[in-house]
């Protein structure tokens, strides 16, 4: 067979030769048909958006007139009750261009229109015009010759009428089923793209499809399989009745976890294919569950219809979805059940995204660690690092840190950060790094000296990135040994400053003295130094941008945030590594946007 196309409800609306209004639930018009259009000689723009009773008044030439009086009531009662409503006829004139009003007769009728939750979205309003029929049989009561055949004449037109109006609640009730499946599905795909969690995305689908699709489901993801047995665990469920759902969580969490040979949902599973149990549904459940709790909660549940859908992508089931009816609702239509089967595909491909971006991410990680060695480890001070990943990105990034000896024993400590989150960022990370350590190694340059070294290899060998860095070396004369402190002489290529904590828990940024160049773009620039003296004990952070960085928000109120961190933890006199890990959990938001790599370095306090 041909696949149909899809109806343009659209037009079939515009084109539907009976006189159709769309109204909000408080009756301001939204659509009109062309028909209605026609026969109340109005349009478009001078009708929506504006409220029904306003567009037509009532005549003013005609006091006892109390059409619009009745067409509110039944409007107003299709509302409320959420049932369609069938008037009289109803004598309303119309307004007519000119200002005059124009008698006219209407078999009208009023549709609610609801949401899947049941509630009423819109009203369709239909108003034959009758005024030919209503004034032939008023004139038939002075003619009796023509009576009979103005019977028989009313007869056909009332049949008309009411095959017509049947007809409209069709289409109505087919335009508000695929319209609720239209909402249905973007809320599922909405909930299952909103989060890298398949577990968590899947999850949200029970309350989704209930009670739409059926009147209770649960939601189960495959956690083994091994010797051709599956095991499931229940990952979501809701029932359409709020008392009843604790019954069907309950039922989940305790139902028969490894699963029997030929049972629905093991040949779901085995099969890839939907199964159906369109009767006695709580028969063939206390048949495949054990005696137990479980068993009397599914006795309470009652189901009489389930259908099992398996949750697939790329070939592998990777769970299912359980949809049952009770006995007062039908068995779930060949529509849901086409609908439902689109949910679990989508759902199928959420989970398998969701595993193959963790294996991505697993690996982007592994790789990033490996391009980051161990910091060297001096005997005068201690050197504690951290790398964080952002929480949205399964890629490899830029952020490095290092720690290393020059040839004259003095420590070189470098933090820094390549333009960009993907694999050409590490790669080019790895260059510069390596080529930072090569220059620093190949003689007992200062800070200065080696970014301009770096700033020079990199456009010698095409690197073709940008990057910021800080390389800082630890310096100590033989009077500096004496008075227990170290000199901290550093160089900035337009990274974020270091903070230095003192013994006392002071506080402060280490501003360079000029902001200068970041890495790769004028190498001829020459560099300058800083220099900060330390006394035993004090602590230095190193870190990248994704730290204090925050969308919408200046770097200055990222490193003010830091330095109050810092302030707060450093009368806690915590460890190094227990102090990283207080300001990663302090300064890093639920899910960081950015990566984060810290250098700590803490001098050892004298003896």
């Amino acid at each position: 067979m041909r696949p149909l196309p899809e109806p343009d409800f659209q037009r079939v609306f515009d084109e539907t030769p009976a006189p159709l209004l769309l109204l909000t639930p408080d009756f301001v018009i939204v659509r009109a048909n062309r028909a209605r259009l026609e026969v109340t000689a109005t349009t478009l723009e001078a009708t929506v958006g504006r409220g029904l009773f306003e567009v037509f008044p009532m005549n003013p030439d005609d006091p006892g007139a109390d059409g619009l009086v009745n067409l509110r009531r039944s409007l107003s009662l299709a509302r409320e009750t959420r049932r369609p409503q069938t008037m009289a006829v109803q004598k309303y004139d119309i307004p007519m261009p000119d200002g005059s009003y124009e008698e006219r007769f209407w078999s009208p009728r009023n549709v609610p229109i609801l949401d899947e939750h049941g509630e009423v979205v819109l009203l369709l309003h239909r108003s034959d015009d009758i005024t030919e029929y209503v004034r032939a049989r008023n004139a038939a009561q002075v003619s009796a010759e023509l009576s009979e055949r103005l019977r028989e004449r009313a007869e056909r037109v009332e049949h008309d009428l009411f095959s017509r109006t049947r007809e409209l609640e069709q289409l109505v009730a087919h335009l508000g089923r695929a319209t609720a499946r239209a909402e249905l599905l973007a809320g599922v795909t909405s909930e299952l793209t909103s989060t890298l969690d398949g577990e968590e995305a899947v999850g949200r689908l029970a309350p989704l499809v209930v009670p739409l699709l059926a009147d209770w489901c649960v939601v189960s993801l495959v956690t083994d399989e091994r010797r051709g047995t599956r095991s499931l665990r229940d990952v979501g469920s809701w029932h359409a009745e709020e008392a009843m759902r604790p019954v069907v969580a309950e039922y989940a969490a305790t139902r028969l976890q490894v699963l029997r040979p030929g049972s629905l949902l093991d040949q779901a599973l085995s099969t890839g294919r939907p199964q159906v149990q369109p009767s006695r549904a709580l028969e063939y459940l206390t048949s495949v569950l054990p005696p137990g709790r479980a068993r009397d909660l599914v006795t309470e549940l009652a189901p009489e219809s389930l259908l099992v859908l398996p949750l697939r992508a790329r070939g592998r089931t990777l769970g299912v979805l359980m949809l049952a009816n009770g006995a007062a609702r039908s068995p779930i239509t060949a529509e849901e059940t086409a609908t439902a089967t689109d949910i679990a595909g989508r759902a199928g491909l959420a989970l398998d995204n969701a595993r193959l971006y963790r294996q991505q991410r697993e690996l982007a990680e592994t790789l990033q660690r490996s391009l980051l060695t161990e910091p060297a480890q001096p005997d005068h001070l201690e050197v504690v690092v951290r790398y964080t990943p952002a929480a949205e990105s399964a890629q490899v990034g830029g952020d490095w840190y290092d720690s290393f000896v020059q040839p004259c024993g003095t420590t070189i400590l470098t933090i820094g950060d390549v333009l960009g989150h993907n694999t050409d960022a590490a790669a080019a990370m790895a260059q510069v790094r390596s080529l930072l350590r090569g220059i620093a190694v190949a003689g007992d340059a200062g800070p200065a000296a080696v970014l301009a070294g770096v700033d020079r290899a990199m456009v010698t060998l095409d690197v073709g990135t940008t990057a910021t860095a800080v390389v800082a070396r630890l310096e100590q004369t033989e009077q500096e040994a004496q008075r227990g402190v170290r000199r901290l002489v550093w160089s900035n290529a337009g990274h974020p400053p270091p903070v230095l904590v003192s013994p006392r828990g002071e506080v402060s940024l280490l501003q360079a003295r000029a902001t200068e160049l970041l890495l790769g773009v004028v190498p001829e620039v020459p560099r300058s130094e800083s220099v900060a003296v330390l006394e035993a004990g004090s602590t230095v952070l190193f870190h990248t941008d994704g730290l204090v960085e925050r969308r919408g928000e200046a770097l200055d109120d990222g490193l003010a945030r830091l330095t109050r961190c810092l302030g707060r933890l450093a009368p806690q006199d915590l460890a190094l590594d227990a102090l990283c890990d207080a300001v990663l959990q302090q300064m890093l938001p639920e899910r960081p946007e950015d990566d984060v790599a810290l250098l700590a370095v803490r001098l050892h306090p004298q003896d």
